[in-house]
């Protein structure tokens, strides 16, 4: 399921939302300060963030900009502020898009599912690669035809490979996206995650072909014959 967090000191808000967001088949998750939604971040690995401006502890800017330092999740600025110089400070800042409230929530929701779209850009709806089937839209993932249960860790490290697929990834970049502020303590959980991948997505995990390491670099996803 796919997964989106609203960053929003309004309890009245983050309902409306949570209601309007599950309804269409979203895991919605909540966080009332700047500090609460970056932990969040961190922790559910969403698709998508909604990201208010007037928050109680550091400014949506601030937050952003802590936030861009080791994440490129999409993120949508949803505040009351309509000044065009806030408007293009925040997208220069590293926002994704900008609505105004009060809000459409058709349009709200017109916006997410492009910025979701818009993660993926190179690859099919469905990527495959030998027995692996990602299907980055429902945040469905196969082996061999059967539903595998991703960890929201497992599941961000393999996005992250898929997105690059074919390509070496180095060990800083994933544990740069994966982990952000806390990347340089988490080298041994990295190598635990990417085995617990191989044991759910390859044939035989003791001599992967699908997630491949590169000795002393990182990782790369193969490109394989779908099966």
């Amino acid at each position: 399921m796919r997964r989106i967090l609203v960053i929003d000191d309004e309890a009245q808000i983050r309902r409306l939302l949570e209601i309007a967001f599950a309804a269409r088949d979203w895991e919605v998750f909540q966080a009332p300060t700047g500090f609460e939604g970056i932990q969040a971040i961190q922790a559910f690995k969403p698709d998508v963030v909604l990201l208010d401006l007037n928050l109680p502890d550091m400014s949506g800017l601030e937050t952003l900009k802590r936030l861009r330092e080791w994440s490129t999740v999409p993120v949508i600025v949803v505040s009351v502020r309509n000044a065009e110089a806030d408007i293009v400070a925040l997208l220069n800042a590293g926002a994704d898009d900008y609505i105004v409230k009060p809000f459409y929530t058709n349009e709200l929701m017109a916006r997410v599912e492009a910025v979701h779209r818009r993660r993926m850009p190179d690859l099919e709806p469905v990527f495959v690669s030998g027995r692996l089937s990602f299907d980055a839209e429902h945040r469905l993932v196969k082996a061999g035809g059967a539903e595998v249960h991703l960890t929201p860790t497992e599941y961000s490290v393999l996005e992250i490979l898929v997105r690059h697929a074919g390509k070496i990834v180095t060990r800083d970049k994933l544990l740069r996206e994966v982990w952000g502020p806390a990347a340089d303590a988490e080298e041994g959980s990295l190598r635990v995650y990417v085995n617990a991948l191989r044991k759910k997505l390859e044939e035989d995990p003791s001599r992967p072909c699908l997630i491949v390491t590169e000795s002393g670099v990182g990782y790369r996803l193969s490109l394989l014959p779908s099966q």
